[in-house]
């Protein structure tokens, strides 16, 4: 599970996150979490193609929603 901000902000909503995910990859950042590594860090924008589990708000102490971003040929899917 990857944490997930838009503009240095923690996403609210699942819905927000689908919102700038597909208009601007840009602006959206995937936060590494893992203790053991192997997870990107950086933005979406510049991700290698692939599948990404996110959580928010707060990944480590408000987990209400739950989303899987994919990305493939710079298309970037949130379901």
């Amino acid at each position: 599970m990857q944490g997930i901000f838009i503009h240095y902000q923690r996403v609210k909503t699942k819905a927000a996150l689908k919102r700038a995910a597909t208009i601007s990859p840009d602006f959206v950042q995937l936060e590494a979490t893992s203790l053991h590594g192997g997870e990107y860090d950086g933005r979406l924008s510049e991700a290698p193609d692939g599948r990404y589990t996110v959580v928010g708000p707060n990944p480590y102490t408000d987990r209400r929603w739950y989303a899987q971003i994919t990305k493939r040929n710079g298309k970037v899917v949130v379901k």
